[in-house]
């Protein structure tokens, strides 16, 4: 979130800005956003730098594309205005796309609101994805086999590990 007040840099959001860096580095960017340590964001970001060959030949610039970019901005040398803001057409929604007659609405448990889950996620359906209502109660009697189990299958025989093996 900006600081309050009327801060200069918030007139320049969304325009084209140079930013230098204390090693030399210069990043070229859409100003999206900064905060009060001046981090800034910068979208659609080229990177350029200067590189020193070996022996004596002149330096020579390479550039980088690296689009999302967060500038910390204890970094931060200096900034300044590259290009204006793009044209006012299609602004705030990508590419100019039309919004559609849809809405937006709260999924996931408790979301709801009064009366219980939305319809359709109060849980599986019976006989899908989970198990009977009542076969997950205690048992009488304390612990014992789950139902449906008997014991071990034939031939292991009954008792501790390892039996009828030798041991």
């Amino acid at each position: 979130m900006p600081p309050r007040g009327g801060s200069k840099l918030n007139n320049h959001i969304n325009y084209r800005m140079r930013c230098i860096l204390q090693d030399g580095r210069v990043f070229i960017g859409t100003f999206k956003a900064f905060d009060k340590h001046m981090n800034l964001i910068l979208v659609d970001c080229d990177e350029f730098r200067r590189v020193r060959p070996k022996k004596g030949a002149t330096d020579r610039e390479e550039k980088r594309t690296l689009g999302l970019v967060l500038l910390r901005g204890e970094h931060l040398v200096s900034m300044s205005v590259e290009g204006p803001p793009p044209s006012g057409k299609g602004m705030g929604v990508p590419g100019g796309i039309t919004r559609g007659p849809g809405q937006g609405r709260a999924a996931g448990r408790g979301m709801g609101g009064p009366g219980g889950p939305a319809p359709g996620l109060h849980g599986p359906m019976h006989g899908v994805g989970g198990p009977p209502p009542g076969s997950m109660a205690p048992q009488r009697g304390g612990f014992g086999p789950p139902p449906g189990m008997r014991g071990p299958p034939p031939g292991m025989g009954r008792g501790g590990f390892g039996r009828g093996f030798g041991y």
